[in-house]
């Protein structure tokens, strides 16, 4: 199990990763607010701009205030 870090020492299982995507977009800010309305979100931006959304294979939103990019990288490289 490769975990991710995605800031404030949080990580994520990187297998149940479905994607990493910007909240600036209207669909994905629709998504989150849907998300939350059914107590799908995890929010561990600490009172921090949220800068990544990630999305789960069990349709939970993960909050993050890290970078889209810094995420990705973190999961896209091969130390475990």
């Amino acid at each position: 199990m490769k975990l991710v870090d995605i800031g404030f020492g949080n990580t994520v299982n990187a297998a149940r990763v479905v994607s990493v995507v910007s909240p600036e977009s209207l669909p994905v800010r629709r998504l989150i607010q849907d998300a939350k309305n059914v107590n799908r979100v995890i929010d561990v931006s600490c009172g921090k701009k949220t800068k990544a959304v990630i999305i789960t294979d069990s349709e939970h939103f993960i909050l993050s205030a890290e970078e889209v990019k810094a995420i990705a990288e973190r999961m896209n490289s091969k130390d475990e």
